[in-house]
Protein backbone atom coordinates (compact mmCIF):
# COMPACT_ATOMS: atom_id res chain seq x y z
CA UNK A 1 0.00 0.00 0.00
CA UNK A 2 1.60 3.55 -0.95
CA UNK A 3 2.31 6.10 1.94
CA UNK A 4 -0.15 8.92 2.20
CA UNK A 5 1.84 12.34 1.67
CA UNK A 6 1.69 14.71 3.87
CA UNK A 7 -0.04 18.32 3.35
CA UNK A 8 2.48 21.12 4.86
CA UNK A 9 0.84 24.34 5.51
CA UNK A 10 3.78 27.22 5.35
CA UNK A 11 2.57 31.05 6.24
CA UNK A 12 4.63 34.06 7.70
CA UNK A 13 4.36 37.94 8.04
CA UNK A 14 4.47 39.89 4.92
CA UNK A 15 8.04 40.36 4.13
CA UNK A 16 8.88 37.11 6.26
CA UNK A 17 10.26 35.91 2.73
CA UNK A 18 8.08 32.68 2.50
CA UNK A 19 7.27 33.25 -1.07
CA UNK A 20 11.47 32.83 -1.51
CA UNK A 21 11.57 29.88 1.54
CA UNK A 22 9.20 27.73 -0.81
CA UNK A 23 11.03 28.30 -4.43
CA UNK A 24 14.10 27.43 -2.81
CA UNK A 25 12.68 24.54 -1.24
CA UNK A 26 11.00 23.00 -3.93
CA UNK A 27 14.25 23.39 -6.08
CA UNK A 28 15.56 21.26 -3.13
CA UNK A 29 13.48 18.78 -2.30
CA UNK A 30 11.00 16.44 -4.00
CA UNK A 31 7.74 18.16 -3.39
CA UNK A 32 4.91 18.91 -4.78
CA UNK A 33 3.38 22.86 -4.94
CA UNK A 34 -0.14 23.45 -4.12
CA UNK A 35 -1.02 26.63 -5.98
CA UNK A 36 -3.56 28.87 -4.30
CA UNK A 37 -6.13 31.00 -6.55
CA UNK A 38 -6.47 34.79 -5.69
CA UNK A 39 -8.36 37.92 -6.76
CA UNK A 40 -5.93 39.96 -5.97
CA UNK A 41 -3.77 41.85 -9.00
CA UNK A 42 -0.22 40.23 -10.67
CA UNK A 43 2.92 41.69 -9.63
CA UNK A 44 5.23 42.32 -12.76
CA UNK A 45 7.06 39.00 -11.69
CA UNK A 46 4.25 36.41 -11.58
CA UNK A 47 2.24 34.52 -14.46
CA UNK A 48 -0.67 32.72 -13.83
CA UNK A 49 -0.67 29.21 -13.11
CA UNK A 50 3.08 29.65 -11.76
CA UNK A 51 2.77 31.86 -8.46
CA UNK A 52 -1.05 31.71 -8.44
CA UNK A 53 -4.17 31.03 -9.77
CA UNK A 54 -5.71 34.79 -10.84
CA UNK A 55 -9.15 35.10 -10.93
CA UNK A 56 -12.16 37.27 -11.21
CA UNK A 57 -14.21 38.05 -7.92
CA UNK A 58 -16.89 36.05 -10.09
CA UNK A 59 -14.64 33.22 -10.98
CA UNK A 60 -13.53 32.72 -7.22
CA UNK A 61 -17.08 33.43 -5.98
CA UNK A 62 -18.13 30.40 -7.65
CA UNK A 63 -15.68 28.29 -7.05
CA UNK A 64 -16.86 28.90 -3.61
CA UNK A 65 -20.37 27.99 -4.38
CA UNK A 66 -19.45 24.80 -5.81
CA UNK A 67 -17.48 23.79 -3.06
CA UNK A 68 -13.92 23.64 -4.93
CA UNK A 69 -11.86 25.49 -2.55
CA UNK A 70 -10.35 23.56 0.92
CA UNK A 71 -10.49 27.08 2.23
CA UNK A 72 -10.91 30.72 1.23
CA UNK A 73 -10.66 33.91 3.27
CA UNK A 74 -9.99 37.78 2.12
CA UNK A 75 -6.58 39.57 3.22
CA UNK A 76 -6.34 43.36 2.46
CA UNK A 77 -9.49 43.42 0.16
CA UNK A 78 -8.58 39.98 -1.96
CA UNK A 79 -10.23 36.75 -2.06
CA UNK A 80 -7.49 33.67 -1.32
CA UNK A 81 -8.06 29.90 -1.97
CA UNK A 82 -6.56 26.64 -2.36
CA UNK A 83 -8.57 24.16 -5.34
CA UNK A 84 -8.89 21.05 -3.52
CA UNK A 85 -8.94 18.34 -5.97
CA UNK A 86 -5.35 18.75 -7.22
CA UNK A 87 -3.80 18.48 -3.35
CA UNK A 88 -5.72 15.30 -2.46
CA UNK A 89 -4.80 13.87 -5.55
CA UNK A 90 -1.32 14.50 -4.87
CA UNK A 91 -1.20 13.13 -1.36
CA UNK A 92 -3.20 10.21 -2.55
CA UNK A 93 -0.27 9.63 -4.70
CA UNK A 94 2.18 9.77 -2.18
CA UNK A 95 3.32 13.12 -2.48
CA UNK A 96 4.44 15.62 0.10
CA UNK A 97 2.34 18.69 -1.30
CA UNK A 98 3.39 22.10 -0.18
CA UNK A 99 0.70 24.86 1.00
CA UNK A 100 1.70 28.40 0.88
CA UNK A 101 -1.42 30.22 2.33
CA UNK A 102 -2.28 32.87 4.99
CA UNK A 103 -2.60 32.08 8.82
CA UNK A 104 -6.75 32.17 8.61
CA UNK A 105 -7.00 30.07 5.74
CA UNK A 106 -3.69 27.57 6.97
CA UNK A 107 -6.11 27.22 10.49
CA UNK A 108 -9.16 26.34 8.50
CA UNK A 109 -7.04 23.69 6.46
CA UNK A 110 -5.91 22.23 9.75
CA UNK A 111 -9.13 21.42 11.21
CA UNK A 112 -10.20 19.84 7.77
CA UNK A 113 -6.83 17.65 8.14
CA UNK A 114 -5.51 17.66 11.52
CA UNK A 115 -3.09 15.08 10.32
CA UNK A 116 -1.17 18.82 8.01
CA UNK A 117 1.92 20.39 9.17
CA UNK A 118 1.41 23.87 10.17
CA UNK A 119 4.66 26.08 9.92
CA UNK A 120 5.15 29.81 10.35
CA UNK A 121 8.14 32.10 8.96
CA UNK A 122 9.02 35.24 10.16
CA UNK A 123 12.12 37.45 10.00
CA UNK A 124 14.59 38.06 12.83
CA UNK A 125 13.36 41.35 13.72
CA UNK A 126 9.97 43.40 13.21
CA UNK A 127 11.88 46.21 11.77
CA UNK A 128 13.11 44.04 8.93
CA UNK A 129 9.69 43.12 7.88
CA UNK A 130 9.16 46.84 6.87
CA UNK A 131 12.19 47.47 5.28
CA UNK A 132 11.61 44.26 3.20
CA UNK A 133 8.01 45.23 2.30
CA UNK A 134 9.12 48.66 1.27
CA UNK A 135 12.72 47.21 -0.47
CA UNK A 136 9.70 45.49 -3.16
CA UNK A 137 8.72 49.04 -4.30
CA UNK A 138 5.03 47.55 -5.16
CA UNK A 139 2.67 48.71 -2.70
CA UNK A 140 2.23 52.29 -1.11
CA UNK A 141 2.36 52.91 2.48
CA UNK A 142 -0.97 52.51 3.12
CA UNK A 143 -1.06 48.71 2.31
CA UNK A 144 2.25 48.26 3.91
CA UNK A 145 0.67 49.47 7.14
CA UNK A 146 -2.41 47.30 6.79
CA UNK A 147 -0.06 44.51 6.19
CA UNK A 148 2.44 45.43 9.42
CA UNK A 149 -1.17 45.95 11.16
CA UNK A 150 -2.07 42.21 10.20
CA UNK A 151 0.85 40.70 10.84
CA UNK A 152 0.53 41.86 14.71
CA UNK A 153 -2.82 40.50 15.11
CA UNK A 154 -1.45 37.11 14.04
CA UNK A 155 0.72 37.32 16.75
CA UNK A 156 -2.13 36.15 18.62
CA UNK A 157 -2.12 32.30 17.11
CA UNK A 158 1.08 31.94 16.49
CA UNK A 159 1.40 29.14 19.09
CA UNK A 160 -1.21 27.03 17.17
CA UNK A 161 1.46 26.16 14.42
CA UNK A 162 3.45 23.41 14.85
CA UNK A 163 7.35 24.60 14.23
CA UNK A 164 8.22 28.64 13.88
CA UNK A 165 11.08 29.06 11.71
CA UNK A 166 13.41 32.31 11.41
CA UNK A 167 14.07 33.25 8.12
CA UNK A 168 17.48 34.50 8.93
CA UNK A 169 19.49 32.86 6.42
CA UNK A 170 17.57 31.57 3.35
CA UNK A 171 19.38 28.60 3.13
CA UNK A 172 19.05 27.48 7.06
CA UNK A 173 15.65 27.97 6.85
CA UNK A 174 14.88 26.05 3.88
CA UNK A 175 17.43 23.09 5.67
CA UNK A 176 15.13 23.27 9.09
CA UNK A 177 11.99 22.65 6.72
CA UNK A 178 13.26 19.47 5.24
CA UNK A 179 14.25 18.81 8.38
CA UNK A 180 10.70 18.88 9.76
CA UNK A 181 9.08 17.21 7.02
CA UNK A 182 11.70 14.20 7.20
CA UNK A 183 10.84 14.16 10.70
CA UNK A 184 7.21 14.41 10.57
CA UNK A 185 7.43 11.16 8.25
CA UNK A 186 8.69 9.03 11.16
CA UNK A 187 5.52 9.97 13.47
CA UNK A 188 4.42 7.21 14.90
CA UNK A 189 0.43 7.31 13.65
CA UNK A 190 1.96 8.07 10.30
CA UNK A 191 3.54 5.02 10.44
CA UNK A 192 0.04 2.59 10.91
CA UNK A 193 0.98 -0.35 8.27
CA UNK A 194 4.33 -1.01 9.98
CA UNK A 195 3.36 -0.81 13.36
CA UNK A 196 0.60 -3.64 12.03
CA UNK A 197 3.28 -5.85 9.94
CA UNK A 198 5.36 -5.90 12.82
CA UNK A 199 2.68 -7.16 15.24
CA UNK A 200 1.55 -9.74 12.40
CA UNK A 201 5.61 -11.02 11.91
CA UNK A 202 5.87 -11.34 16.08
CA UNK A 203 2.91 -13.04 15.83
CA UNK A 204 3.65 -15.51 13.15
CA UNK A 205 7.41 -15.68 14.78
CA UNK A 206 5.85 -16.44 18.06
CA UNK A 207 3.38 -19.34 16.79
CA UNK A 208 3.58 -22.19 18.95
CA UNK A 209 5.99 -21.07 21.58
CA UNK A 210 3.53 -19.67 24.04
Amino acid sequence: MKKKGILIIISGFSGAGKGTVVKELMKKGDYTLSISATTRPARAYEAHGREYFFESRETFEDMIANDALIEWATYCDHYYGTPKQFVEEQMAEGKDVILEIEMQGALNVKALYPDSVLVFITAPKVQELKDRLEGRGTESQDVIHKRLLRSYEETAVMERYDYLIVNDKIDQCVEDIKAIIHVEHKVSRRNKELIQQLRNEFEELLKGEV
